[in-house]
């Protein structure tokens, strides 16, 4: 009797097994779909990317290394109106070089990957939203409505932050400085691009932290009171990471930068009071009823 309850009990054991391994592969499969939509999206911006390469290339990519980019306009003007000695940018010393023999081809590929990447985010958070939303609850789903939104939104913001004001100022910076007047500055263009790219797409990163703040705060890993009493150490990290981004020594140019970082921390600390007081009323509802 023992020996058959034993044989019942692997058989269901090895149903359940069946079972989950049959779930897993279906989320695999589910995965796979959403991975070959999202690089089709990838493809198709890539494609469109090419297409217009004479603007991309001339108007976004080298943009921030022409004398009448709009940053450089603006502090110009703003150069005049407050009398700031050397505020204004004057000069470029830099050439821009290609130093393989493939060079520029792969540029061209590797800039309009980039900008695909760029202009398709938007629905690669869409893919992700599709992937996660069936393993939510109800009350999560409503509370995760306009995640996509919320986020592009804010990846767009940084995006833009980043090639108008965090670009601008480092390749200024960067191109303008000299050890030695024996020296000449011939960038690559690989080197030029990854710049651009890099602080670009980083500050987009970077504004997506209320998003992240709201998500370690459903799950309880954040609190506001963790992240008030964490504020002076945040400050430390954001003019750290400022530092780094704009590698220049001007106090204006630093405090331009980590301005944003500033506001988004404060907004997160929001953003986290907020889920903790939806919290508590759903605790609050759910033990009056």
């Amino acid at each position: 009797m023992s020996k058959n309850l034993k044989l019942i009990e692997a058989i269901k054991n090895k149903g359940k097994n069946i079972e989950a391994e049959m779930s897993f592969f279906d989320h695999l499969e589910v995965l796979r779909w959403h991975i070959i939509r999202a690089v089709i999206a990838i493809t198709i911006f890539a494609i469109l990317s090419f297409t217009f390469y004479d603007f991309v290339f001339n108007e976004i990519i080298m943009g921030p290394k022409k004398l009448d980019f709009w940053t450089y306009r603006m502090m110009c003007k703003v150069g005049e109106m407050m009398n700031l000695e050397g505020f204004c940018v004057d000069s470029m010393a830099f050439n821009i070089i290609s130093t393989e023999l493939a060079g520029q081809f792969m540029i061209q590929i590797n800039s309009c990957l980039l900008m695909a990447v760029a202009m398709g985010f938007p629905y690669l958070l869409f893919e992700v939203w599709l992937f996660i939303k069936p393993a939510l609850t109800d009350v999560e789903r409503k509370s995760a409505r306009g995640f996509v939104f919320y986020a592009t939104m804010l990846f767009i913001l940084g995006a833009l932050f980043g090639y108008y004001i965090v670009v601008p100022l480092s390749v200024n910076f960067l191109a303008n400085f000299s050890l030695s007047t024996e020296i000449t500055n011939e960038i690559t263009i690989d080197s030029y691009l990854s710049t651009v790219a890099t602080l670009t797409l980083g500050c987009g990163i970077i504004f997506l932290l209320p998003i992240l703040i709201f998500i370690l705060s459903k799950i309880g890993i954040m609190t506001p009171e963790f992240m008030r009493a964490s504020r002076r150490y945040a400050i430390v990290v954001i003019l750290v990471i400022a530092a780094i981004i704009t590698p220049t020594a001007d106090i204006i140019t630093l405090l331009t930068v980590s301005a944003p970082m500033f506001i988004l921390y404060e907004l997160s600390i929001m953003v986290s009071a907020n889920v903790k007081r939806a919290k508590q009323q759903a605790e609050k509802e759910f033990y009056n009823s």
